[in-house]
């Protein structure tokens, strides 16, 4: 990968919408060679998908709130099935096992705090294995990549 490839990715990363011929002007290629770049990284792996930003408040998931949870049970089977609920729930919009505690990264998003009650203890607080939830509520997003 060159600079011209990592200029490509940039421009995709603001703005996926580009077409090819806006790209290739921003790059300093022809419409061609841009292209062929384009399909390169993507047969390669390294663009995997383009992606629409959606704005939270307007479809009901404004409320976001990072959760930790520790699981009381840490047996492959556990971790498994609790790994398979949990990346099920609409609501789970990230997910991440970490090394260390907490055992995993979750970030929520609902509608509101009631919406968000809900979800903690009708739902992920009824998933076998967990131990501990923590909720922390977000003051400031100080910066957000998509």
């Amino acid at each position: 990968m060159d600079s011209i490839d990592r200029a490509i990715i940039e421009q995709l990363r603001a703005e996926a919408r580009l077409t090819n011929t806006e790209l290739a002007d921003r790059v300093g290629l022809t419409p061609a060679p841009c292209l062929r770049r384009v399909r390169r990284l993507e047969r390669d792996g390294v663009i995997t998908g383009y992606h629409a930003r959606v704005d939270p408040v307007r479809t009901g998931r404004a409320f976001e709130v990072i959760v930790n949870v520790d699981l009381a049970v840490k047996d492959r089977a556990t971790v498994a099935r609790f790994e398979e609920l949990v990346a099920g729930y609409a609501e789970v919009v990230e997910f991440r096992r970490m090394f260390g505690l907490p055992d995993y990264f979750l970030r929520i998003a609902t509608a509101d705090l009631d919406s968000f009650e809900r979800f903690v203890t009708d739902r992920l607080e009824d998933t076998p294995g967990i131990g501990r939830v923590d909720s922390h509520l977000t003051m400031k997003t100080i910066k957000h990549e998509p």
